[in-house]
């Protein structure tokens, strides 16, 4: 029988036919983005905004636009759009770099970040996968730069290639943001075989010893989180709550397995004691020898936290779980929640949960014509997951939990937080 990924590719093959240059494959990654997508109501995509403060006056909104369109211009993923075509997921590449750069006029009474998630909100999913929002924050003599991205085009390790490619577009010269051609068709040559081998890779990775594998690792779980409770979010309460803390760093900071155990102390705080919790986290990287293109290629992995009354499996038995994982880490999603279900649950491969660890110092700032940006953060949008903690680590750890309030209340939000920050003190054991 073949694997999903070859029964993908030879559907891609029969829909792309010599049109090669203007409908691509989408990566396993991509794939889990176009069926959350369509999982939802609403039918939002997942978004990853980037939030930058400038001294008032300082970026020129033109230029801005010229740079936004030569960004897109020079990678595929950004000007490109992900769709279904016969209910085939394909990147449609179009012959210009489509771009929206808008300055959204504040309503009575709303302040720039009110404004910002108004934006977000009326998202368009039809339209280009890179948008940028420029807000004037009149009381702080500010503009606020919200740089924009369908997470089906970028990952996380695209965001630093990203910003560094939009402060260098801004400070060429051309205002009419033109890119050569040539420029434009090697990149495009370099994202196909970047996808192509991603692809080999995945497929190579679907083997029955693995779908096993998965089967077995993940069988406990069942339904995801309980369904979002509308009443319990008042109409003029923002969708999500957040809580933030910073602890020191110790020695490099918490390995990546205590970060796993200590998401179990959070966990048993949201769901009881009586459930697996699917935890998400993004992992992997480009293929091989690609060139380090933009784009979404890392496969999110599912960790089963077990939320039981005893103290768990502590950090030695959750990183041999979690090595073991990682043997298997190229097999892509949607296969795994095909051969968990296949095993007889009927998980539908929503996730309780996700986890985003970064490096500080893969992080830079955005530079526009010398004027560098303050990276600030936007409170309250949508999140997809009932909760989400991103762990920046550097001199110190900074840990930051967001919830969706349809899902979870406060309270019990603050608690698991609590819980998760206690386990990470350095007297706890996952403290390296």
């Amino acid at each position: 029988m073949l694997s999903i990924t070859s029964q993908y590719l030879a559907r891609y093959r029969r829909l792309a036919g010599d049109r090669s240059d203007t409908l691509l494959p989408v990566t396993g990654a991509q794939r889990r983005f176009v069926l959350v997508r369509s999982l939802d109501p609403s039918g939002r995509p997942d978004l990853v905004p980037m939030f930058f403060a400038f001294p008032r006056g300082t970026i020129d909104p033109e230029r801005l636009r010229a740079a936004a369109r030569r960004l897109a211009a020079r990678h595929t993923a950004l000007r490109s759009r992900v769709g279904v075509e016969r209910g085939t997921p394909v990147l449609r590449v179009p012959a210009d770099p489509d771009t929206v750069v808008t300055r959204p006029d504040l309503l009575p009474g709303e302040s720039p970040a009110d404004a910002i998630r108004r934006a977000l909100t009326s998202w368009d999913a039809q339209g280009p996968a890179m948008r940028l929002l420029l807000v004037a924050d009149e009381e702080r003599e500010e503009d606020i730069l919200a740089v924009v991205l369908d997470h089906a085009a970028c990952d996380g390790r695209s965001l630093a290639r990203i910003v560094d490619d939009l402060g260098a577009a801004y400070d060429e010269d051309d205002p009419a943001g033109r890119t050569a051609p040539e420029e434009t068709h090697a990149e495009l040559a370099a994202y196909r075989d970047a996808v192509l081998g991603q692809l080999a890779a995945e497929e190579r990775a679907e083997t029955p010893e693995a779908a096993a594998y998965w089967a077995d690792r993940l069988r406990a779980l069942d339904t995801h989180a309980p369904a979002p409770r509308p009443a319990r979010v008042p109409g003029d309460a923002r969708p999500s709550g957040v809580a933030q803390a910073r602890l020191p760093a110790h020695d490099g900071g918490v390995s990546f397995p205590g970060l796993l155990d200590a998401c179990r102390s959070a966990t048993r705080e949201l769901y009881g004691t009586d459930r697996a919790v699917p935890l998400g986290y993004p992992w992997g990287g480009r293929p091989a020898g690609a060139e380090p293109v933009v784009g979404c290629f890392l496969n999110t992995l599912v960790f089963p936290v077990d939320t039981g009354r005893g103290p768990g499996p502590g950090p030695e038995g959750t990183a041999d779980a979690w090595w073991d994982d990682l043997d298997r880490a190229d097999v892509p999603f949607d296969a795994v929640v095909t051969a968990v279900r296949s095993a007889g649950s009927r998980w539908t491969g929503g996730l309780d949960g996700l986890l985003t660890v970064d490096d500080d110092t893969r992080r830079p700032p955005l530079k526009l014509a010398g004027a560098e940006g303050r990276e600030i953060h936007v409170d309250g949008r949508p999140v997809r997951a009932p909760f989400a903690l991103s762990v920046t680590q550097g001199a110190e750890i900074r840990l930051r939990m967001v919830w969706d309030r349809a899902v979870l209340d406060d309270a019990t939000a603050h608690r698991a937080f609590d819980a998760l920050t206690h386990a990470l003190r350095p007297s706890d054991p996952t403290v390296r």
